[in-house]
């Protein structure tokens, strides 16, 4: 029988002699790769922590002590520990929890999270409430993957100091973010490692903390020993543990930055492949390669997210010092930009949709309130099955809503391409390109737009009665509607493109007051305060009923998208049914 077989609480591997924590931690990491093989997830970072979250529950007593997780990264280990191992190794049951800490799961759990560098924040205030309460536990902040050289850790780290009571932080130095580490917070930590923790140059000691440095941090019995000798303190510390990412998987040890995170059967060899189909976004990053050949006055800034907008190693290599990482620092990543502009270099930002929102108030401070022509390439804005904490439903009302900035959103490649040209070239507006999802649709004719001729919509299509509004994913969808209503009901619909996302064609929307009785917007985001709600605002006081299509304001985590779609009523049967029984009142 196996060990695990045995643990179906704390409690049951408290009772297992430490001697044979090295085995169970084998059966633990067995049982996280075939998950992540069968159904995708976080493999390598989970992988490094295998030891180092069994010690942690060996030693201290979850839930009575307080486990805060960044990232969340590195839970699994902690999920099959808490009662949830079922999860990890029943078919039916892997994917109905959640690939991050969730509080909704379990009362180890104490926040839901999936971004970086909150941990240490949230450790002093649970730690503070401890301390004003008169209550005795331990305060666990467990970080690690690139999440401490994020602004908030740095918050959280001078703060912590204040406290001088019991907060243990546990820093999981595996050696990388999500790809490389970048910056001198991380060369600190390279000359830790170096000299096993004794050098004089110590961060952490500067910041006033007690400091204890693990070198062997996937050996179980030192990390055994060197948490009991910690638990219950009474200050607040440091606790460096040096793992290795992707630890007991040759092919997660020797490819760290593709097997962070790895797709469903990935780890049988399918998941390094060789050249990939085309998508929209190699298209953008073979536009920056050929002009990068031509002029090398630009620079590509990422928050340490390449592998998510196809930034790959190779062209890393061609662009050099002009392809800059500034690790998961969302809000650092758009006021470096700012400086950029500032100083005659053109700078592009590609940031995911779901980590967008992190740096809003730079976007709208030290870029839009400035009128400075940064550009921002916003990818993977849909709705979408992930996670609630990865939901990028939110960017057009976040973005669409702010001064000055014009948001753009291609509907094709080649209008993808137009729009490239003119953010390279324009040097009047803040500026952001919304990157399509899904394959890439291509209509073989260059795109000649004039997008210095600010919020004009394309019509399509001329018609009368019904005009639809297709944006940029969902543009497909609104012509295919259009079809329909052309060929079974006879009704010849306006078409529209709209490009530009952040404000109306008052001219286009009034003239179709003249011979429209709806107007229909698709959008595949969130539809309070979004695009939708801009077209029927313009239309409040007239005759024309607008229809809005799009996602309602809710979380929703790894809901199956044709259940999400046929809640919004996004299906073209349901929205062809709608507009017939508009038209019929």
């Amino acid at each position: 029988m196996k060990l695990l077989d045995k643990i179906n609480s704390l409690e049951d591997l408290k009772k297992i002699p430490v001697e044979k924590l090295e085995n169970l931690t084998k059966e633990i990491r067995d049982v996280i790769i075939k998950r992540v093989n069968k159904i995708g997830g976080h493999l390598g970072s989970n992988l490094a922590v295998v030891e180092l979250i069994t010690a942690l529950h060996y030693v201290f007593d979850s839930p009575k002590d307080k486990f805060i997780f960044d990232v969340s990264h590195q839970c699994y280990a902690h999920k099959i520990l808490t009662g949830r191992k079922d999860f990890f190794i029943k078919d039916e049951l892997l994917d109905k929890i959640s690939g991050y800490t969730n509080q909704n799961e379990s009362e180890h759990d104490l926040f839901i999270t999936g971004h970086t560098s909150t941990s240490i924040s949230q450790a002093c205030g649970i730690a503070k409430a401890r301390d004003l309460k008169k209550e005795d536990y331990n305060v666990l902040a467990i970080i690690g993957d690139g999440a401490l050289g994020g602004g908030e850790a740095f918050e959280g780290l001078s703060n912590a100091y204040e406290l001088k009571s019991n907060l243990i932080i546990v820093l999981n130095d595996n050696e990388m973010s999500i790809s490389n580490n970048y910056g001198g917070l991380y060369k600190n930590l390279e000359i830790l490692r170096k000299t096993k923790g004794k050098s004089k140059t110590n961060f952490f000691k500067a910041l006033g903390f007690e400091y204890v440095y693990l070198d062997e941090g996937n050996d179980i019995t030192k990390l055994v020993k060197t948490f009991r000798e910690l638990k219950d303190n009474n200050v607040p510390i440091v606790v460096h543990i040096h793992t290795k990412k992707g630890c007991g998987l040759r092919v997660a040890e020797e490819n760290k930055e593709e097997f962070h995170w790895c797709k469903k059967q990935g780890i049988d060899g399918k998941y390094l492949r060789g050249k990939q189909d085309e998508n929209y976004p190699i298209v953008v990053n073979e536009f920056f390669k050929n002009t990068f050949k031509k002029n090398q006055d630009f620079v590509i800034v990422s928050p340490a997210t390449p592998t998510l907008t196809f930034i790959s190693k190779e062209f890393r290599k061609i662009l050099k010092n002009h392809y800059i990482d500034v690790g998961i620092c969302e809000q650092h990543s758009v006021s470096f930009l700012s400086g950029l502009l500032k100083g005659k270099i053109k700078a592009i930002l590609e940031i995911d949709s779901s980590f967008m929102q992190r740096a809003y108030d730079q976007i709208l401070q030290d870029i839009c309130l400035n009128n400075i022509p940064a550009t921002i390439l916003v990818y993977g804005g849909n709705i979408s099955q992930s996670e609630a904490t990865h939901q990028r439903v939110f960017d057009i009302p976040i973005l669409s809503n702010i001064p000055n900035l014009i948001y753009l959103a291609p509907t094709n490649k080649e209008e993808l391409l137009g729009m490239l040209s003119f953010a390279k070239e324009q040097n009047k507006y803040p500026l952001a390109i919304r990157i399509p999802t899904g394959k890439v649709v291509s209509t073989g004719e260059m795109d000649n737009t004039n997008y210095y001729e600010i919020n004009k919509f394309k019509v399509i299509q001329n018609g009368e009665k019904i005009a639809i509004i297709g944006v940029g994913n969902f543009f497909e969808k609104a012509s295919n509607v259009c079809d329909i209503l052309r060929k079974k009901y006879h009704i010849n619909a306006t078409l529209i493109n709209p490009c530009f996302i952040s404000n109306v064609d008052k001219d286009l929307l009034e003239n179709l007051k003249e011979n429209h009785k709806v107007v229909v917007v698709l959008e595949d985001g969130i539809k309070e305060g979004g695009f939708g709600y801009k077209v029927c605002n313009f239309f409040a006081n007239s005759f024309v009923k607008v229809k809005c299509y799009g996602a309602d304001k809710e979380f929703i985590s790894r809901r199956k998208i044709e259940l999400s779609y046929n809640k919004y009523r996004l299906e073209e049967s349901m929205i062809i049914d709608d507009i017939i029984s508009e038209l019929e009142e």
